[in-house]
């Protein structure tokens, strides 16, 4: 019980860590182009991986060794649904596609029925629910509603849900993979995605010491740590309240955005803190 209580603490940092995503995308200047800072991101989270080797004199080339489907849950995980995202992004405005890309805490919990002796509480469900509706509250305020013209975008919003929380879900059956293995998995990711910049964009580098930061911070922070607590937390952890906690990520963002003069307070916010913070608590009490 305990390993499993220490595997889901390891596993929220992944969720303090997402928090600051949008402030440090923000610190970048937004004049980066997506495929190119998910390229330089991610090769930011492999040399962390390889740091990481080398401090404790491994080869990360023993990790390389796994098997294909771990191989392919991995890319398909990282790749895939940053993919989908940005095409999403192109053909549906970004706050319904927001909306419906963060239905994967949900799905998290509900698909981790599936998974051998596991088991969705009342509890669980029920705060995941309501801490959807804190998202939707957060991350809707400035929703324009959806609109038939934009049906490929929402389809590929839900697909981006359905990859995310298959991953999550998914790589509990192949938990014997160390984490160590996805830092190549970032690598793979970071070549795919110069690919995708060198055939549909032009590069633009950082100007400024803050963009740099910003690039920096990313790589090492909600691209590199994160991902790889994260999969140490849905292999070992409580996997159905960190689908639950997943939805304090846009709550941080908004109020580290607040604290950095960059947002302003709103009765959207509060309730939406409500609604969230309130789904955790249910979801991680155990009720008698």
């Amino acid at each position: 019980m305990a390993s499993l209580h220490t595997a889901t603490l390891i596993g929220s940092v992944s969720i303090l860590l997402w928090g600051t995503l949008a402030l440090l995308t923000r610190m970048t200047g937004g004049v980066i182009p997506e495929f190119q800072l998910m390229s330089m991101t991610f090769g930011i989270a492999f040399l962390l991986m390889l740091a990481r080797w080398r401090w404790r004199k491994q080869s990360g080339v023993v990790f390389i060794r796994q098997p294909l489907a771990a191989w392919g849950l991995g890319v398909a995980g990282l790749f895939g649904y940053h993919f989908v995202y940005f095409k999403a992004m192109t053909l549906a405005p970004a706050v319904e596609v927001s909306l419906l890309a963060y239905l994967w805490p949900l799905l998290i919990v509900l698909f981790s029925a599936l998974l051998p002796g596991e088991k969705i509480r009342k509890t669980h469900l029920l705060g995941a629910i309501l801490a959807l509706l804190g998202c939707w509250i957060l991350v809707g305020q400035n929703a324009s509603g959806f609109q038939s013209q934009y049906v490929q975008g929402y389809l590929l919003a839900l697909l981006c849900a359905l990859i995310w929380s298959s991953y999550s879900v998914l790589s509990r059956l192949v938990k014997s993979v160390p984490t160590d293995a996805v830092g190549w998995f970032c690598a793979v990711t970071s070549v795919l995605a110069l690919i995708c910049h060198l055939i549909w964009e032009e590069t633009v580098w950082p100007q400024t010491l803050v963009q740099w930061v910003g690039v920096v911070g990313l790589g090492l922070g909600p691209v590199g740590i994160a991902f790889f607590t994260w999969d140490y937390g849905v292999k070992h952890g409580n996997i159905q309240l960190l689908g639950t906690l997943a939805y304090s990520a846009p709550l941080i963002s908004v109020v580290l955005l607040l604290m950095a003069g960059e947002a302003e307070p709103s009765s959207a916010i509060l309730y939406a803190s409500l609604a969230i913070v309130g789904g955790s608590f249910i979801a991680g009490r155990k009720w008698a």
